[in-house]
């Protein structure tokens, strides 16, 4: 299942997810998504990683940002 895919431990990475068995974070997975990485070049780099970890990966940050949090567009005027 997905969601036993995603773990958060304090022993590991202060505390932020990461994918299961290994110290691959949820952020990093993300961030090199958004930079133009393809899946394929992430399974690459980490061969621990496995398509169904992505996979949990971008459904946790998605439940993630279903809470009710304004995300606001434009810089705070001071």
């Amino acid at each position: 299942m997905a969601d036993d895919l995603v773990r958060c431990d304090p022993r590991i990475l202060s505390g932020k997810p990461v994918i299961a068995g290994t110290r691959i974070s949820v952020e990093l997975i993300l961030e090199r998504l958004a930079a133009g990485e393809t899946i394929e070049q992430l399974l690459d780099a980490h061969p621990q990683l496995t398509r169904a970890g992505i996979q949990a990966a971008l459904a946790f940050a998605a439940r993630a940002l279903r809470a009710d949090v304004i995300y606001p567009n434009e810089p705070a005027s001071a």
